[in-house]
């Protein structure tokens, strides 16, 4: 069976895109093949990285790619996980589907470690919850 490729795009490539890519890996191994891109990419935040290790998902060796370096792959399907990537996402050509869904930016939340980790917390369990109902059997 050929894997789907999917490629989730966003802003920053930092967060959202990561823990999306992260996630689905982890769960269908099998089924898909998974990227991740930024418009301005930047770098994994930490925070993602480690919300992600809580549920056992190593996403430690990604890094923030843009969107010129997955440009040449044979994408199915591109999700879009913030407005302005939706905004500004280029054409893929093949891709079957683009997909769009707007989780907020954890990044954006201001405070201490603890007020951090938890939006990025909810954030990871929405995208979550989103793979499971867009991608599950």
């Amino acid at each position: 069976m050929t894997s789907r490729r999917v490629l989730f795009l966003c802003t920053h490539n930092a967060a959202r895109s990561q823990m999306a890519e992260g996630l689905l890996r982890h769960r269908y191994p099998d089924r898909f093949e998974v990227f991740s891109a930024g418009i301005e990419p930047t770098r994994v935040d930490p925070c993602a990285v480690r919300v992600m290790a809580e549920l056992g998902i190593d996403i430690s060796g990604q890094r923030s790619k843009g969107v010129l370096e997955v440009f040449d792959k044979a994408i199915d399907t591109v999700v879009t996980v913030c407005d302005r990537a939706r905004e500004t996402c280029p054409f893929f050509p093949g891709a079957g589907e683009t997909l769009h869904v707007s989780f907020p930016d954890p990044a954006a939340v201001e405070g201490d470690d603890q007020n951090r980790l938890a939006a990025f917390r909810r954030v990871r369990d929405e995208i979550a919850t989103w793979i499971e109902q867009n991608f599950g059997t």
